[in-house]
């Protein structure tokens, strides 16, 4: 959004010095000027106006030509110079390792926040394990899973675009990883800070449910996720945008319809986490 001039500073730096691995930077200004002068291995792409972190990854992707795709926010930095060769073995290694997604570290030495570690038991973040989803802010995914899926889902604009992919992606026959060994860090933020945080949270959770789930699956996983989100909130001032959220994902268009095989739930389910939570 270029009003982090030192934090991308910051993140750009902690790209470029990756060792023993070819690293290709495009910096999206989405809806925004890019500041600072940048070295010539680093590309600036420039949106007229903010179409969205789907978009604007997506806009990212189609600069590079890089096997495989990392996507940082400007407020994100890697610990380590060796994430790049390290992630670059392990896509090697195994042809069907689709995406993976990093541990994420508060720079202020904090605990962490839950929502960082993307399975249900999410006590141990040392623990890596195979997942069902990531986080779309800390995570490599292999270019043609990117491109089978299509991308991400550009009218989401914020908010499950990642999991759109992730189901895809298992749908496909590709794994996801957390890979605890691979460490990004980001101040641990509250999503609720963004004032369209409950509608589209909401919104884009029908729209997956519609574009990737049997139907069976997909009104179980929203009957669930209401329950959830009342028992949680018990607040009518986030309660009022969630359901308005929730009843525009029904009235306006999900996109492509591309619902998981049985056979991909039933992979979820035994990964721990069926696609109804």
């Amino acid at each position: 959004m270029g009003n982090r001039p030192m934090e991308l500073k910051r993140a750009v730096d902690s790209a470029l010095v990756q060792r023993d691995v070819e690293v290709e930077i495009v910096l999206v200004g989405n809806g925004a000027d890019v500041p600072g002068t940048w070295p010539e291995n680093v590309r600036v792409v420039r949106l007229p106006e903010n179409v969205g972190i789907p978009a604007g990854r997506n806009r990212g992707v189609e600069a590079t030509t890089g096997e495989l795709i990392v996507f940082l926010d400007d407020d994100g930095y890697y610990d380590s110079a060796d994430l790049g060769a390290h992630l670059r073995d392990r896509f090697l290694a195994d042809p069907k390792l689709g995406i993976v997604s990093f541990r994420v570290r508060d720079p202020e030495g904090g605990p962490g926040v839950r929502r960082h570690v993307p399975r249900l038991r999410a006590g141990d973040p040392l623990r890596s394990s195979e997942v069902t989803t990531f986080l779309g802010g800390a995570c490599a995914v292999r270019r043609a899973v990117f491109d089978a899926a299509g991308g991400l889902p550009e009218d989401f604009f914020y908010a499950h675009e990642e999991t759109d992919l992730a189901w895809q992606a298992l749908n496909a026959g590709y794994h996801i990883v957390y890979d605890a060994d691979c460490v990004m860090f980001h101040p641990a933020v509250a999503p609720t800070r963004h004032a369209m945080f409950y509608r589209l949270n909401a919104r884009n959770r029908v729209w997956l449910a519609r574009r990737n789930l049997p139907w069976p699956i997909a009104f179980t996983y929203l009957t669930v996720w209401v329950g959830m989100t009342v028992a949680r909130e018990r607040n009518l001032a986030s309660l009022r945008p969630w359901f308005g959220g929730f009843r525009e994902g029904w009235r306006k268009p999900a996109g492509p319809r591309r619902p998981i095989s049985w056979r991909t739930v039933w992979r979820m389910t035994r990964l721990g986490r069926p696609p109804i939570i």
